[in-house]
């Protein structure tokens, strides 16, 4: 039975979890007022995603963890120290953005000084990535590890095994956290119509990779789970793939209409858990949804307000120009 967490701890997480869904509940305000033009995001990956922001080893470099992200991971960079100010910049596609100047859809990060390698809205090919930075970390040592995080449906492709395959070379194993998160979904397929098994981290048994799974609704067991996978990745310096199983409580993106869809919600299920553990109030669970609505309706009226990108920033931040900007 693993320790109990910190109070404290737990309520942060919380405070976290709301941080990221009234973000991305506004991002989807955003996209049907005119404020924005494609929504897709994370609403459910909550729970386990703040804890992920919490435990990565964050810094710039080797010695650092390097995350491969995928479009449904804002809970992790909110949690990690990221504004939601800028999401809303991503979204209006504003030149304020500071993750792609107004170029990228939101939720596709890019945050140098975190390790936070560019977010692509290609499926899956952050998995074959992460060897890549592993292998870096593998040659620099220490503790820093490659986290790469993708969809059940992603897990389908041959990304995933190519990723586990060179990160399981004999003699070369590579410090790879591989996270599957399984909504269930992959755009609008069921995964229940092509996946011939709900328990996907199973598949790097053929690897020999250590696996395992964890309900990605309750942030205690994902931080947990998170820990042990973690250690085994940071001290082995061998791989690990861990399912968190969630949900998608906004669909797919605006294209599949980000609609509220009656599935299991971990920010509802965890405030009732810290009522019933008597570490909160329904007042002060109240106050801190106030807390985060009030600064995202301020934030929206800053970017508002904020230039679009001109002429003159076609072709800012392109090609590499080198150290002195030659």
């Amino acid at each position: 039975m693993p320790p109990a967490l910190d109070a404290a701890l737990q309520v942060r997480l919380h405070d976290l979890m709301v941080k990221a869904r009234a973000t991305e509940e506004m991002l989807i305000r955003m996209m049907r007022t005119g404020h924005g033009y494609f929504w897709i995001g994370g609403p459910g990956e909550e729970a386990y995603g703040a804890a992920l922001g919490l435990l990565v080893h964050k810094g710039h470099g080797p010695a650092y963890d390097y995350l491969h992200l995928h479009y449904r991971s804002s809970a992790v960079v909110l949690a990690m120290g990221s504004e939601p100010i800028d999401l809303l910049r991503q979204m209006r596609s504003t030149v304020t953005d500071p993750y792609s100047k107004g170029r990228n859809f939101v939720n596709h990060f890019a945050i140098k000084p975190w390790n936070v390698v560019p977010v692509t809205p290609t499926i899956e090919t952050q998995y074959l990535m992460a060897p890549g930075t592993a292998l870096m970390q593998r040659r620099h040592g220490g503790i820093g590890c490659s986290i790469v995080t993708g969809g059940d449906a992603g897990s389908a492709e041959g990304d995933f095994y190519s990723a586990m395959n060179w990160s399981t070379r004999p003699g070369s194993e590579l410090p790879v956290l591989m996270l599957v998160a399984q909504n269930g979904y992959g755009i609008s397929t069921e995964a229940s119509t092509v996946q011939n098994t709900p328990h996907l981290h199973q598949r790097a048994d053929g690897f020999r990779i250590r696996n395992a799974r964890v309900d990605g609704n309750d942030p205690i067991a994902s931080w947990h789970a998170l820990v042990e996978a973690m250690d085994y990745v940071r001290h082995e310096r061998k791989p690990f793939v861990l399912q968190v199983n969630c949900s998608r409580l906004y669909g797919h993106s605006s294209s599949s209409g980000a609609n509220r869809h009656d599935e299991p919600d971990c920010v509802q299920l965890y405030e009732k858990r810290l009522v019933d553990d008597g570490l909160a109030t329904q007042t002060e669970l109240k106050l801190v949804w106030d807390k985060w609505n009030s600064l995202l309706s301020d934030a929206l009226k800053v970017v508002v307000a904020e230039p679009m990108p001109g002429k003159e920033h076609v072709l800012q931040h392109v090609w590499y120009r080198g150290p002195a900007g030659n």
